[in-house]
């Protein structure tokens, strides 16, 4: 079975973030993506310079319509990340409903984009947005700590207070939630970041199955941008192909994030030169000499498992 994405993110001429970061990696997987770039840049807003036009709510309602019109708006996954207007995002839950409405088995996959480590880089009237109106239709939901912390309004200093929040935001809607970073210690020490899943799944014949892991990332010493993006991206292709194991999914996630990285870091120190730090450009993603990696991922990071049940 064909299996077809609606990507509404971010596009950049050069380089790779939104949906630069997600279309290669899912076409390779074998997902057909369909595209609509809510802006368009000349690279992301990390370089000294940039240019472009962003997309407004009329306009991203001008392309639906056309894809409506012509009946080829039934689609299994729909896949979002930045946006900085309210409008826009309103238009986005629209054209979500609409689609569940069309298939019911639809999956949405959030990630909520609005801030880290404790400063929100997106206009403050979105997180009502995203609290009532986005996060309820997602199915799967990738935020940071501190997004996770805005949209419940819960701080999380422990494992404990983690998993509440995640309890928390499966009450709002999502099934599957994935906390991509925290501030939480790593138990191989502080070279290594946190990250934490759960997974709470109905299956056909009513049982309900949960599954809480953890995971922990090694850190790198540079800015990558797309990186979140690859995330959500690599998050769903992978919990397509293992629907009801989050563990197997987050490690090949995670695994893929991994390979890409450390050969970014490479390419770049190399091209920087001794001593250098390497410039925004050379930090690009090597997303085409990764496509062995993302097509089949040496699983070289791990999770664990903190709870498993099904009844």
């Amino acid at each position: 079975m064909e299996c077809r994405v609606l990507s509404i993110q971010s596009h950049v001429v050069r380089g790779y973030v939104g949906n630069k970061s997600a279309t290669f990696p899912l076409q390779v997987l074998g997902f057909e993506v369909d595209s609509i770039n809510s802006v368009q840049f000349s690279n992301h807003t990390g370089y000294a310079h940039w240019k472009g036009q962003v997309l407004t709510a009329e306009e991203l309602n001008v392309l639906y319509e056309g894809i409506k019109l012509n009946e080829v708006n039934r689609y299994d996954y729909i896949l979002t990340g930045y946006s900085r207007d309210s409008s826009f995002l309103e238009t986005v839950v629209d054209i979500i409903q609409e689609l569940k409405k069309a298939n019911p088995k639809l999956v949405y996959v959030c990630d909520p984009v609005m801030g880290d480590h404790g400063a929100m880089y997106v206009p403050e009237y979105l997180l009502p947005v995203y609290r009532d109106k986005v996060v309820p239709l997602a199915d799967i939901l990738t935020p940071n700590q501190f997004e996770a912390e805005l949209l419940t309004g819960r701080k999380i200093t422990t494992e404990e207070d983690a998993v509440e929040v995640m309890e928390l935001l499966h009450k709002m809607g999502p099934e599957t939630v994935v906390l991509t970073s925290t501030d939480l210690p790593s138990k191989r020490g502080d070279q290594f970041l946190v990250a934490l899943g759960s997974q709470n799944i109905v299956k056909a014949d009513g049982t309900k199955s949960s599954q809480k892991i953890c995971m922990d990332m090694p850190k790198v010493d540079a800015v990558f941008v797309g990186t979140g993006d690859l995330f959500a991206a690599m998050l769903l292709a992978w919990t397509h192909h293992h629907p009801e194991d989050l563990k197997t999914a987050c490690e090949k996630t995670a695994s893929v994030m991994h390979h890409v990285i450390r050969r970014t870091m490479t390419y770049a120190n190399e091209m920087a030169g001794p001593g250098k730090r390497p410039s925004p450009a050379q930090l690009e993603l090597r997303m085409v000499q990764s496509k062995a990696d993302i097509e089949n991922p040496a699983v070289v990071l791990n999770a664990t498992v903190l709870h498993k049940s099904s009844r």
